[in-house]
């Protein structure tokens, strides 16, 4: 049975010249699990939300959506309701009660679902999320991997037949995420839920995926298994770079037989196609010695007097012209260093300097000028205007001039608002306003997050540029690939305390949950490959395996 169908499907916003989503056609059938891909702003959000009927956005359209063979128009208000559940990239946007049961039961109440079913429902939905002890606390102080069950949970209990995912992963830390996928996998098996998944991690969701879609500048340009849709691609087609590390060794190492998809495919099929003659990556020369620009000693925080201590005891330093990433799970305290450098709180214990200084004697905001600029994780915080243009012209008036080699394309941005804007290009614009402000150290919390494969490359360009200028660069992060492919130094901050910091290679290659894809299909093959691109090398100068 056909679950959905999209036909010629063609999506205009007001005032906007060219259409957002042009002639889009595809169908799934019940039980699928589908995965859209594809670059920052080419439309997935924008798709997922016309086929959330209280969802869709101000704009002009023309073509079809049909869910279960009824037009979605004509779809009565409960089935709209119950029957499509939409999750949202940011946990917080999508919660509206004051206790976690109060969020279950939030829906049901709207629907008119009887109390004993509504009660039967909500210990089912606990049990089956394992949200027992949550129960009775306030969704505010749980974890981000916490909040997002919490959302999907919350759109289960109604017993969804579709599932709409935009970007459910991209606060979430590696554990929490792999947590994720792992459970809507669960749900596609065990109730036959259709799944629609846009998403930029697709590590661990294209292995498990039944159909992917590609979208390119709003048109759905292939639609199949991954394995047709993988075969059909160029090797160097611009998604293709945000494929599973397995796909892109295969075609970077110049594999042969069918791609592997997962890292068990690549472990088991490719690397014994390759010689063991190098086994070891080298280290990296060591950096010259500079000063310090960033040094924390022993420093205490909490957010209430008789809470608990956020950062307990943490010590670490960060040296001039440094790309320095912080890495651990969700609640570790990692947003909360970079609060306390921007001067936003004041560590209640311990010492800390920037570029010498007592960050105390920093007087009448010379902290931030010139000096210390922070991107929070929330980009919307930095928007104060009624357009991008606006936002740029706040900061200088010379934008244009100052922004002459910012690799992103801001011009079909600077006359819309920035709530309009994809999650991707909300980063985008904000990262420019905050480089305008001409920052020594610049602190960055989730600075790839709705950032496809070539706009996190775009990103690395902006960032090594600025460090060529002598800015200092704090990242928080759970993109582990790009802090290994870019960082100079990573820690891995837990509980408040940096547990340790090492250069990638050395860093990545004794992890086993916070490492990168490539190090797992290498480990036991060579030593200290920790990215694609070091993996693919070895494999290259070690030639093909005799036999």
């Amino acid at each position: 049975m056909v679950s959905l169908a999209v036909g010629h499907l063609t999506v205009t916003y007001p005032e906007c010249a060219e259409p957002v989503l042009k002639d889009v056609n595809f169908t799934l059938h019940e039980g699928e699990f589908a995965v859209i891909c594809g670059a920052t702003g080419c439309g997935k959000t924008t798709l997922l939300r016309m086929l959330k009927r209280e969802l869709t956005p101000l704009c002009t359209q023309s073509g079809s959506v049909t869910f279960c063979g009824t037009p979605l128009p004509e779809l009565g208000a409960r089935e709209a309701a119950a029957e499509i559940g939409f999750v949202m990239q940011h946990p917080e946007q999508q919660i509206v009660t004051d206790r976690v049961w109060h969020e279950l039961a939030f829906g049901l109440e709207n629907l008119g679902v009887p109390q004993d079913i509504m009660r039967r429902r909500i210990a089912e939905i606990a049990s089956y999320f394992g949200m027992e002890d949550w129960l009775e606390q306030d969704p505010a102080v749980l974890s981000g991997g916490q909040k997002q069950i919490l959302n999907l949970a919350s759109v289960m209990i109604m017993q969804p037949k579709l599932l709409l995912l935009d970007e459910p992963t991209a606060q979430l830390d590696p554990i929490a995420a792999a947590d994720f996928f792992t459970t809507l996998q669960r749900l596609n098996r065990d109730f036959s839920v259709t799944i629609l998944l846009a998403e930029h991690r697709l590590e661990e969701v294209i292995p498990q995926a039944d159909r992917l879609l590609i979208l390119e500048q709003g048109t759905v340009t292939c639609c199949g298994t991954p394995a047709a849709v993988l075969r059909k691609l160029a090797p160097d087609a611009p998604v293709m770079a945000g494929m599973p590390a397995a796909v892109r060794l295969y075609h970077a190492a110049k594999g042969t037989g069918e791609c592997p998809l997962s890292v068990n495919d690549a472990r088991t099929k490719l690397m014994p196609q390759f010689a063991r003659h190098i086994t070891e990556l080298p280290d990296p020369p060591a950096p010259p010695q500079r000063d310090e620009a960033l040094r924390f000693r022993e420093v205490f925080f909490r957010y209430e007097r008789r809470g608990r201590d956020i950062l307990a005891g943490l010590s670490f330093s960060v040296s001039c012209g440094e790309l320095f990433c912080l890495v651990g799970g969700n609640g570790a305290g990692k947003s909360t260093v970079l609060s306390v450098i921007a001067g936003l709180h004041r560590a209640y214990a311990g010492k800390i300097e920037i570029f010498g200084k007592k960050i105390q004697d920093y007087k009448n905001r010379t902290l931030h000028q010139n000096c210390v600029t922070l991107l929070p994780q929330d980009v919307q915080t930095v928007f104060l205007k009624n357009t991008v243009a606006e936002e740029l012209a706040e900061i200088s008036r010379n934008y244009a001039e100052e922004l002459s080699d910012f690799p992103f394309p801001l011009q079909p941005m600077l006359a819309q608002h920035p709530y309009d804007l994809s999650g991707g290009q909300q980063q985008i614009a904000a990262l420019a306003k905050v480089m305008l402000t001409h920052p020594r150290l610049l602190l960055l919390d989730e600075p790839t997050k709705g950032l496809d494969a070539h706009s996190r490359r775009q990103l690395a360009e902006v960032l090594h540029g600025l460090q060529k200028n002598g800015v200092t660069i704090l990242l928080v992060t759970h993109d582990i690939e790009f802090a290994a492919c870019h960082a100079d130094r990573c820690g891995f901050l837990s509980a408040g305390s940096l547990i340790s910091a090492d250069i990638p290679t050395r860093f990545f290659s004794e992890n086993a949950f916070y490492t990168t894809a490539a190090s797992r299909i290498s480990r036991g093959f060579y030593s200290r490959a920790v990215t694609v691109e070091q993996t693919a090398g070895l494999c290259l100068r070690n030639g093909r395996a005799e036999g």
